[in-house]
């Protein structure tokens, strides 16, 4: 049996995350036939589409997955699409979701079109040589719970909670005109278009950005040649991946959504469902009883076979 054919045995569900920037005018006429086209192959997942296109990940049977692709790249608007595959011992996913948003990734800073104006694309295999230039400054893109369990060796941490929150810290950074090269990273890609974007409208002349993202760089770069410290955040139950995108060891607090290690269960503030050590402080005694009734709950579905709908 073949590694790819192992794989597949002992993780049977097939993950795609994709995106893609393209004007889609009639977004709204996309979401019921898409959402009913991905419950009948047994896809589940959340996908965000917008006039400015489409992004999300899915998973499902392998047959499910090809069938879901193949409707959006028969349609003009999504014929490149491109998307990024990984596997998943179990169901990543509660349900599925196609929602219909002003953004599919949200900037909240209007006319920025990645088709008109973007950063330079970096493969994987090249990155390394650009992050390690000391004319280069790298930047992560993503929010502060992604890069606390994984970042580029010497990334700069813009610490944000959300992605609106980075045009503004770009503005009072003034030292990033500092050096000559701008990289930028992010997941899957989708945010770094829209950054790389953002930073040449600001004036930044060499930005460049990794294509397909840490996904994409944990596939093809070896663990040995590698400078990724940690793992990547994704947003499934999965929770993180490692090289080769392997499913990683983190938890997700379903109080706070942070993740967390298994040496931060060990904490005194770690209830299952209810805290960890990251929101412990900021929640109420009340919160902990809400959570702790939604845990029973959960319990409860479990017993009977189902899955409850807050996990």
């Amino acid at each position: 049996m073949t590694d790819t054919s192992t794989q597949q045995a002992t993780s049977p569900f097939l993950v795609a995350a994709l995106y893609h920037f393209v004007s889609v005018p009639h977004f709204e006429n996309l979401r019921a036939p898409l959402q009913q086209l991905c419950e009948d192959n047994g896809v589940k997942g959340t996908l965000l589409l917008a006039h400015e296109g489409i992004n999300g990940t899915i998973a499902g049977p392998d047959a499910g997955i090809a069938t879901v692709l193949g409707h959006l790249r028969a349609m003009p608007e999504f014929a490149r699409l491109e998307h990024k595959e990984s596997r998943a011992s179990k169901m990543p996913f509660v349900r599925m979701k196609v929602k219909l948003k002003k953004e599919i990734v949200t900037m909240g800073v209007e006319n920025i079109d990645p088709n008109k104006i973007v950063g330079t694309y970096v493969a994987p295999q090249d990155w390394n040589a650009l992050i390690s230039d000391p004319d280069t400054i790298v930047i992560d893109t993503r929010n502060d719970y992604e890069t606390a369990i994984g970042i580029f060796k010497g990334a700069v941490d813009p610490n944000t909670k959300t992605f609106r929150e980075f045009p503004d810290w770009v503005k009072n950074n003034t030292g990033l005109h500092n050096k000559p090269k701008i990289a930028m990273y992010c997941t899957g890609g989708i945010r770094c278009e829209k950054a790389t974007a953002f930073m040449k409208e600001q004036g930044f002349d060499e930005v460049y950005h990794l294509k397909g993202g840490i996904l994409k760089y944990l596939e093809e770069v070896p663990q040995e040649e590698s400078l990724w410290e940690g793992a990547c955040f994704v947003f499934d139950e999965r929770v993180s991946v490692e090289h080769g995108l392997k499913e990683g060891d983190h938890k997700l607090c379903h109080a706070c959504r942070n993740p967390i290690t298994a040496e931060e269960i060990t904490s005194e503030k770690y209830e299952e469902g209810v805290s960890c050590s990251h929101c412990y402080d900021s929640r109420t005694e009340e919160d902990r009883l809400r959570y702790r009734q939604r845990q029973l709950q959960i319990a409860l579905a479990k017993k009977r076979g189902q899955k409850h709908i807050g996990t």
